[in-house]
């Protein structure tokens, strides 16, 4: 099993995304974004929430990303909530969303709205098939890639008024790398079936 160590990681060059960012803080731009993105068979997927630094104390969801090889859309939950163009996304299990570690993410996402997600899968569910060993992103990223992938904006506060470029680059940077995985796990083993993760 491939596995590799935070000391290896460091010595690879940053990975950065280069496609077109768009901020979703409207009902409009979130109708006009899901239309587009509805017309891929899959997305890459995560999620960010307000840090808290108090025990036992939860924030809601501030954002979600859905990402496809050359653009990300960042949907400011907290501004605009879950839109009906996006519950519908969310819900449609013939477009696949790849994300990591997405009962995390349904759980915080519950927390604002009910709702089946459908057409999930989780890479956590499947890297071991493909003979890696480790579950974080950062780390799957580096064992493919042989990237780095920063987490300097992890903390960051996700309901500021205005993201900053380093938050939304981000943002971007992990539901692209989902889906960069993904497809490369798909290249590397074209017969396997995938495993879809429906809640």
């Amino acid at each position: 099993m491939k596995s590799i160590t935070r000391e290896e990681i460091a010595a690879y060059d940053l990975e950065q995304f280069n496609g077109r960012i768009s901020v979703i803080d409207t009902e409009a731009k979130a109708e006009h974004a899901v239309a587009y993105l509805s017309k891929f068979n899959s997305l890459g997927f995560d999620t960010e929430t307000r840090p808290t630094f108090k025990k036992g104390n939860l924030n809601n969801l501030a954002l979600v990303q859905l990402a496809i090889d050359n653009r990300c859309y960042l949907f400011r939950i907290n501004k605009i909530g879950f839109s009906p163009p996006l519950i519908r996304l969310l819900s449609d299990a013939n477009i696949l969303k790849i994300g990591l570690s997405l009962k995390d993410d349904f759980n915080t996402m519950s927390r604002r709205l009910q709702f089946t997600p459908q057409g999930f899968v989780d890479l956590q569910s499947i890297v071991a098939k493909y003979d890696i060993a480790d579950m974080g992103l950062q780390k799957i990223y580096a064992i493919l890639f042989q990237k780095r992938i920063s987490k300097s904006q992890q903390l960051s506060n996700w309901e500021a008024d205005v993201l900053s470029s380093a938050q939304k680059k981000y943002a971007a940077l992990d539901a692209w790398a989902c889906l960069k995985i993904y497809k490369k796990l798909c290249r590397t083993n074209l017969h396997q079936k995938t495993p879809i993760l429906l809640k």
